[in-house]
């Protein structure tokens, strides 16, 4: 029996908007006819495939459009890198129950040691349990905001970052913060409590913070709130970022 598929058949599958079934179709035929397999399991075995290539293609599209590193995921992580931080810690946040409570994590330490690829892979893992995630460098984040006010699209930008269950803020308190940049955290920080989560990588500790704002009333209110509620992952070593640096293949003595 021939496994090719009919022109009736691929229309059907258009119509009913399942064309990329057809593309794993006879393979899958010939492992059913091979195992004997039931109709109804081999129905199920075709629909499984279509589903996991939609979940697939679901999480690349969220990752894209949260501006997650496609490379910065959980699997990527080179673990025998020379650096020290709380695993146990490490290896709770990433079940991503902090989500789950409206809970929120600050990852801290020097330059180069991982910081930024451990809030990607925050940000893939929970666009693969289909949530919405929001990932922005800070000095990023108060720009596009700034630039929200001159074309009256501030509200609609700012809602957009306090609705999203997962808003990660990369490198914060690099710089210090002006009035208007101190009010948007602060905004983000209280509009967001106890109702999503917002992870945040600082080369500062959030004690240090409050010198970089430019009104310390807000700062001190925003920061209380943060750490009243956040998981605090200190990262400590050797620059990750060095290890990543290409190398040239060794050449072998000629």
């Amino acid at each position: 029996m021939s496994d090719a598929i009919s022109n009736e058949l691929r229309a059907i599958l258009k119509r009913l908007k399942l064309s990329p079934i057809a593309g794993a179709l006879p393979e899958r035929a010939a492992l059913a006819r091979s195992r004997r397999m039931p109709h109804l399991d081999f129905l199920e075995l075709v629909l499984s495939d279509e589903v996991t290539r939609r979940d697939a293609l679901s999480t690349t599209l969220r990752a894209r459009k949260a501006r997650l590193d496609p490379a910065m995921v959980l699997e990527a992580w080179d673990d025998s890198s020379k650096i020290s931080f709380d695993r146990d810690l490490w290896a709770e946040i990433t079940t991503l129950r902090f989500m789950d409570d409206r809970n929120n994590v600050v990852i801290m330490g020097p330059v180069g040691v991982g910081k930024t690829f451990m809030a990607n892979a925050l940000g893939h893992i929970a666009c693969r349990r289909r949530r919405s995630v929001v990932m922005m460098r800070s000095d990023q984040m108060f720009k596009r905001l700034k630039a929200s006010r001159l074309d009256h699209t501030y509200e609609q930008e700012l809602r957009r970052l306090i609705r999203t269950e997962l808003l990660i803020i990369d490198d914060f308190g690099l710089r210090d913060l002006d009035d208007t940049e101190t009010h948007d955290f602060y905004e983000l920080v209280v509009e967001r409590h106890l109702k999503a989560s917002t992870v945040i990588t600082s080369n500062r500790d959030p004690s240090e913070w409050l010198a970089v704002m430019a009104d310390p009333l807000l700062a001190q209110s925003a920061i209380d709130r943060l750490q009243s509620a956040a998981y605090e992952l200190v990262v400590d070593g050797d620059s990750y970022r060095r290890r990543q640096k290409p190398r040239p293949p060794s050449r072998r003595p000629g």
